[in-house]
């Protein structure tokens, strides 16, 4: 339930305001609107054109996956990392912030297969819709051409770690009145809570430089080579995901991947300290799994300093029952910081 009483959409699922939360087997993979049982077979609603839209969007992408990466994509590339060292939506331009909604919307369209608009951005289900991105849930501004026609809204925030994107007819009823000097009108208070959502508040690919403490990024961004700004990265953000993009955000160089990898790489550089990297292998994902780490995905890394469980049968302090691997003939599992730094074995390939 939401702050006002009302259910909260699950992952994949349209739920309007006001309406009674269905039971949970019914919820599970279901879109639900007013009057509508199940979107492959619509039944009478209060706005047809809205519920084909969303049936279509549901099939193209029953789980959001194809969605967030198309978000996720865009946002990584205005932001630029690997040439410009930005990790943050606040060290954007003004005018590169405009730019978002047309990287998203172009990003959406090739992920999805979405045709052109006849007058708007796409046409979904012989319907043209206009597609709208906040960097903030609500922010969206609607321009005149867009009045009355439908719109797919959508808001990402690395901050939060989450995004969304919901349907809205552009009525005067969901509008304020008063606009822009471009005539751009937000969402009032009644639009707000009218948003038939696609998927509210999903998880977005983790930016590992946000979640650290600003010390450890000052840190990490203070060493003078690509290949020490790495070594630091997995020094410091261990046990967390950490994505290709932040990498190169990161390492600055063309050869970005090159500064994760054996043979001088930070996996080289840092198993002297006991410090594996886990990437997006088979092997790594099951041996991340076993330790109980975060699995990386692809184009993925985990990283977590390791220690040698001992022989003696009291386990040495350590939990006698906590996770671990077999490698390099022994058995190793995460490191406390009790634990003294020794060399880790090299992960199986």
């Amino acid at each position: 339930m939401n702050p006002d009483g009302e259910p909260e959409p699950l992952p994949g699922q349209l739920l309007l305001p006001g309406m009674p939360d269905p039971e949970p087997e019914r919820r599970a993979g279901q879109a639900v609107l007013p009057g509508l049982e199940d979107l492959r077979d619509p039944g009478p609603v209060s706005d047809p054109q809205l519920g084909a839209v969303a049936a279509e969007l549901t099939a193209l992408d029953s789980d959001g996956s194809l969605m967030a990466a198309a978000i996720r994509g865009a946002l990584d590339m205005l932001l630029d990392g690997q040439h410009t060292g930005r990790y943050r939506w606040e060290q954007l331009h003004k005018t590169e912030k405009t730019h978002a909604g047309t990287l998203v919307e172009i990003a959406l369209a090739r992920s999805l297969r979405l045709a052109d608009g006849t007058a708007l951005d796409y046409t979904i289900a012989g319907v043209d819709v206009d597609c709208k991105f906040s960097h903030r849930l609500g922010g969206w501004m609607i321009p005149p051409e867009a009045d009355g026609q439908l719109m797919l809204l959508v808001q990402a925030s690395d901050e939060d770690g989450t995004w969304s994107a919901g349907l809205l007819r552009a009525t005067a009823e969901n509008l304020s009145p008063a606009g822009n000097r471009d005539g751009k009108r937000a969402l009032n208070d009644r639009g707000r809570a009218a948003v038939c959502w696609l998927h509210h508040r999903a998880a977005l690919q983790e930016n590992a430089l946000i979640r650290l403490p600003e010390r450890d990024v000052a840190a990490i961004f203070a060493c003078s080579s690509g290949q020490q700004r790495v070594n630091e990265l997995f020094r410091r953000a261990q046990r967390m995901r950490v994505s290709r993009t932040v990498v190169a955000t990161v390492a600055m160089q063309d050869d970005y991947m090159k500064r994760v990898r054996d043979g001088g790489g930070a996996r080289e550089a840092l198993r002297g300290e006991g410090i594996v990297i886990f990437g997006d292998y088979a092997g790594d994902q099951l041996l991340a799994s076993a330790l109980d780490l975060p699995r990386p995905g692809p184009g993925e890394f985990v990283s977590a300093r390791l220690a040698r469980r001992p022989v003696r049968p009291d386990g040495g302090g350590h939990d006698p029952y906590a996770r671990a691997i077999r490698l390099g003939g022994g058995d190793w599992l995460l490191a406390s910081p009790a634990d003294p730094a020794e060399p880790a074995p090299a992960l199986p390939r």
